[in-house]
């Protein structure tokens, strides 16, 4: 018994021997111990770490566990075949995007509407102008939804607007005779009967459809002025009046002057 407990004794102790000696080339089981006990060499390269210090590297590659930076590293040789180990892929989370309820309602077209920002043809721009109008005056093409506000030498800046719906257009020489910063509104009788669930006068601010300036227009009801909704500018969408962007209105507030020509083609 005791002769066999030594004989076991020694043939671990050559393992561990082998397994702890310098890796070779070759071999036909990957080297090491199991090289060891089946053909009796310790002959194979034993696969090595590829990383000294792996744990909390954060270099965003997979997996991120410990386990993954030990043996079978990227370019260490696959102890199945010897072929070397592909690179580890960059880490790439999934992305998970909440679904609606069922029950939400599907957007109708005003939410549509409210959604789509102003085509970039509308921006404010200065443009090229070969109109006979004098520098100052204020030119309205209805058709093209577009402000012109004449300047010296052929030139003109150009503002993007909304117009009146079919039925509400309309076109003549009028003289900015008043201005307002953040202006009230009163909707006129005519439109209370269109829309008798208007308010009766809402104060300035932003929630108020004229926006932020406004020029009004001899003694008529109509007004150059801003908008709460901007993605109405290039559309026919007003009752007449001729509406802006708030910044644009703005710009314009700030060059025109009362008693200023309007053309409005």
């Amino acid at each position: 018994m005791r002769t066999a407990g030594m004989r076991a004794w020694c043939v671990a102790a050559l393992a561990a021997a082998a397994w702890s000696g310098p890796a070779q080339a070759g071999g036909q089981y990957g080297g090491g111990l199991i090289e060891y006990l089946v053909t009796g060499s310790t002959a194979g390269p034993r696969p090595q770490p590829y990383r000294a210090d792996p744990i909390g590297r954060g270099d965003g590659t997979l997996p991120g566990h410990e386990a993954a930076y030990g043996y079978g590293g990227p370019g260490s040789p696959n102890p199945y075949n010897g072929d070397p180990m592909p690179e580890a892929q960059p880490y790439r989370p999934r992305v998970q995007q909440a679904a609606l309820p069922p029950s939400y309602p599907a957007p109708g077209p005003a939410q549509e509407a409210i959604a789509r920002a102003p085509d970039p043809q509308y921006l404010r721009q200065e443009v090229a102008f070969t109109g006979s109008q004098r520098p100052g005056t204020v030119v309205v093409d209805t058709s093209a939804k577009f402000l012109y506000l004449v300047q010296p030498g052929g030139r003109a800046l150009r503002y993007g607007i909304g117009v009146g719906r079919p039925g509400f257009a309309w076109s003549g020489l009028k003289t900015v005779s008043a201005k307002r910063e953040w202006p009230g509104w009163t909707p006129p009788a005519e439109m209370l009967a269109r829309r008798p669930d208007l308010p009766r006068h809402m104060e300035g601010g932003p929630a108020n459809p004229l926006g932020a300036r406004a020029l009004y227009l001899g003694s008529s009801l109509y007004r150059i002025h801003g908008t709460n909704e901007p993605h109405t500018i290039g559309q026919s969408v007003s009752s007449g009046c001729i509406r802006m962007m708030n910044e644009d209105v703005i710009d314009l507030y700030d060059r025109v002057p009362v008693g200023a020509r309007v053309e409005v083609l």
